[in-house]
Order: structure tokens, then sequence, then C-alpha cells
């Protein structure tokens, strides 16, 4: 696979690494179960963090079956709650394909759709812009600012 041909930035505030974003759309039900795969297989790191996935709020997905595949063909199509999985990984083709088996291990369909899209993420460069006062932790006792901020880093 040929990756995709990103600018170079050269910037003192941030640096940049290239990688893929996976996109999974999967049964509400299964979406923690999906992640937890995809954890044995890559920490799913960024910087100072890891287990950085994203769960959108549910949703539909509409889908038919053709009859080509383990299911006998449908008239109309059916539609599922489902959540869309977003995550980062980096640009390492043995991770990418341990990820992959991961996610068609554990997704409960036959035919996941799973997109793999190459990009370019941002990664702070630690110690940089720590007074910046928009940092949940230069806000003071504003709890509507820090409501979603886990107690340990309050």
């Amino acid at each position: 696979m040929q990756s995709a041909q990103f600018p170079t930035i050269n910037s003192p505030r941030f640096q940049t690494q290239t990688g893929f974003l996976v996109t999974v759309q999967t049964p509400e039900v299964s979406a923690q179960a999906l992640i937890d795969a995809v954890l044995v297989a890559a920490p799913l790191a960024y910087g100072d963090y890891d287990r950085v996935a994203y769960f959108s709020a549910s949703g539909q997905q509409q889908f038919r079956s053709l009859g080509g595949g383990r299911n006998a063909a449908t008239d109309e199509a059916v539609t599922v709650v489902c959540r869309e999985l977003r995550f980062f990984l980096t640009d390492d083709p043995t991770i990418l394909e341990a990820v992959m088996a991961a996610l068609y291990d554990a997704h409960p369909y036959e035919e996941p759709v799973i997109l793999v899209t190459p990009c370019l993420r941002g990664l702070h460069i630690r110690g940089l812009d720590e007074d910046n006062p928009n940092r949940f932790w230069n806000q003071g006792d504003n709890p509507a600012a820090q409501a979603w901020v886990p107690a340990a880093h309050r």
C-alpha cells in the first residue's frame, strides 16, 4: 500500500505523524467489545494518552442482503441501531493487519463496514503552552468548565 502524500509541516507548537484513521460501524451493543478486541492488538496511543477512541452517538445503519453470503436475499433494507467507532493507528502495516483481524473476529456482521483512511495527526509538544487560559487546569474552580475532567486530573 502506498502512503498518501501529506505536506511537511514545521511548527514550534506541534508535530505531525502519518497513519490511518480507522472507522467502524457496529451495532450499539457491540461497540465496547470491538474496542476491547482492538486494544489487544494496539494500545491506541495518542501522545501522552492511550485507549483513545471515539464512539459516536447512536444512529442508524441500513443494509439489504443480496443473498451471496451466509444470509438469504431480502427484498427490503433492514435498519440497525449502530455506533461509529474511530481511532488512529500509526503507519505500520503489521499493526493495521492485526487490528483489522481483531475487528473481523469480534464484529457480529458477516461483512462489517470498516473504512481505513490515510491521515495526518497533530501531537502537542510536551511542556509548551501550559499557561494557555483555555486549558482546563487554568480555568480555576469553574465547575461548568471542568465537568468532563476526571477527578484524578482536577
